[in-house]
Order: C-alpha cells, then structure tokens, then sequence
C-alpha cells in the first residue's frame, strides 16, 4: 500500500512529529510504500534547519531528512504557514528581502494544491496533529 503523512504538530512541543516518524518507519518495515509528508500549521517548524536540540534529544530535522535520503520520501511544506511562522528557503527569502533562509532541500515549500494531489494518490493518509 502507498501512504501519505499529514504532520502538524511542531517538533519538541507536540508528539505528532515523533509519532509521525516512527509510524513511516514501521510501514517501510512492513513493505508499504510512502509516497510524501506534508507538513501543515505548526507542523512546518520540523522543516527548520536551525533546530539544535541537546545532544541526548532527536533531531528531528535530521530524521526528517534522513527518511528522505534513505526512502526517497518527498517532504512538502505548506508555504502559507511556513511563511506565517518564519520558515522560509532562500528563494523565499530573497523574494521577500529577508538575509536569511532556514529551510532547503529536501524539505520544499509547496501549496495546499500538493496536499490534495497526496491525498488522492495513497491508498491511506494519515494526519499526526
């Protein structure tokens, strides 16, 4: 089966993320295929590469990324709430005359319209909030 993940709790503050992950390593433990995460509301903040949490913690950016890398994992971002909250790429920034950036591949800003064509494709989609 092919699954989508709806992520919208933010790192640290909310168990969603955590939950969220470990949920996508036991379907590709179990065979199944997942086809993206998209992270919404307060969920965008796991796409921040400016977290740094203690050494003995997660990082769940890092996670993030690996699942990525290691699974070919799409991580789409809602571009309306990563903006409201300060998460922006460098292309972002630019636009919006801001230095700096702090989101960059494989995290990508997206619209609502990616979260609908995700939720099409899979068979199941889950929400972690």
């Amino acid at each position: 089966m092919e699954y989508g993940l709806l992520v919208m709790g933010a790192p640290y503050s909310s168990a969603a993320p955590h939950s969220a992950l470990r949920f996508a390593y036991g379907l590709l433990e179990a065979g199944h295929r997942i086809a993206g995460v998209f992270f919404y509301q307060d969920g965008v903040h796991n796409a921040s590469m400016l977290m740094m949490p203690p050494q003995d913690e997660l990082n769940m950016y890092d996670a993030w990324v690996a699942l990525s890398r290691d699974h070919g994992v799409s991580l789409d971002v809602c571009i309306a709430a990563a903006l409201r909250r300060g998460i922006m790429s460098e292309t972002e920034a630019q636009r919006h005359g801001q230095q700096h950036f702090n989101l960059d591949a494989p995290f990508e800003l997206t619209g609502l319209g990616q979260l609908l064509e995700l939720q099409q494709r899979c068979d199941r989609f889950i929400t972690f909030a």
